[in-house]
C-alpha cells in the first residue's frame, strides 16, 4: 500500500484544520466520487450517542437511537445526490466480529440503505495487499485530495493526513475501487452474518 504514496508522507492536520478542510472540499467532490477504506476492527466514537449507549451495555437503546437518525441519513444522502457525486466504502471485517464492528455495521447498514453504498471484504483479502503493514484508513474526494484518519492508542480520531497529488490520489482510489468490486454488498453480508447475532458482550 505504502508504495502507492511514492514516499510522500502527506501533510499532518490537527482536527480543527482537518474538519474545516474536509467540509470545504467534500461537497465539491467530482468524479470518481468519494471512496473510503476502513480496516481497523475497533474504534471509539465518544461523541456519538448511539455508541455511548452501546458501550454502556444498552444495546436495544443504542439501536433505537440509531434508527431515529433515519431522517438525518436520508437528508444527507439526498444532498450528496444533488451535488452530483456518489459515496462508496469498503469495510474490512475479521470474524468473529468485534463488539465495535457489530455496532458499526448497523450504522453502515442505514447509510447503505440511503445511498452510502458499502461492500465488505474479509480480512484475508486485505492481507493480499498488505505487503508493508495493515491498510490505512483512507478516503479520496475525486482526484483532488485524499485523507488518512489518524487515531490515538484508544482508537479515537486525533488528526488526519492529507495528500493533494492527483497521481497519488488516483492510485489509492483505484485500489479502494478494486477491493470494492471484490466485496460482498453490505445488505447481503448483514443479513447473513450480523442480523443473527446476539447483542455484543463487552468485557
Amino acid at each position: 500500500m505504502r508504495e502507492l504514496l511514492g514516499g510522500d508522507p502527506g501533510e499532518l492536520l490537527d482536527l480543527d484544520d482537518y474538519w474545516a478542510d474536509f467540509d470545504q472540499r467534500f461537497w465539491k467532490t467530482g468524479p470518481p466520487g468519494f471512496w473510503k477504506l476502513e480496516r481497523q476492527q475497533s474504534f471509539k466514537e465518544p461523541h456519538d450517542e448511539s455508541w455511548q449507549a452501546f458501550t454502556q451495555g444498552r444495546w436495544e437503546e443504542s439501536l433505537r437511537i440509531l434508527n431515529a437518525r433515519r431522517p438525518e441519513f436520508e437528508d444527507y444522502y439526498r444532498r450528496i445526490t444533488g451535488s452530483e457525486f456518489a459515496t462508496r466504502r469498503v469495510r474490512v471485517v475479521q470474524e468473529p466480529l468485534t463488539p465495535y464492528l457489530q455496532w458499526e455495521l448497523h450504522v453502515l447498514r442505514l447509510r447503505h440503505e440511503y445511498g452510502g453504498l458499502t461492500r465488505v471484504i474479509d480480512s484475508a483479502r486485505a492481507t493480499d495487499v498488505e505487503t508493508d503493514g495493515p491498510l490505512p484508513e483512507i478516503y479520496t474526494l475525486g482526484t483532488d485530495v485524499m485523507y488518512e484518519a489518524v487515531y490515538d492508542a484508544d482508537g479515537v480520531l486525533e488528526a488526519a493526513r492529507r495528500w493533494r497529488n492527483p497521481a497519488i490520489v488516483t492510485r489509492c482510489q483505484q485500489l479502494i475501487e478494486s477491493l470494492y468490486h471484490d466485496g460482498e454488498p453490505l445488505d447481503d453480508y448483514f443479513t447473513r452474518a450480523v442480523a443473527p447475532l446476539e447483542p455484543p458482550r463487552l468485557d
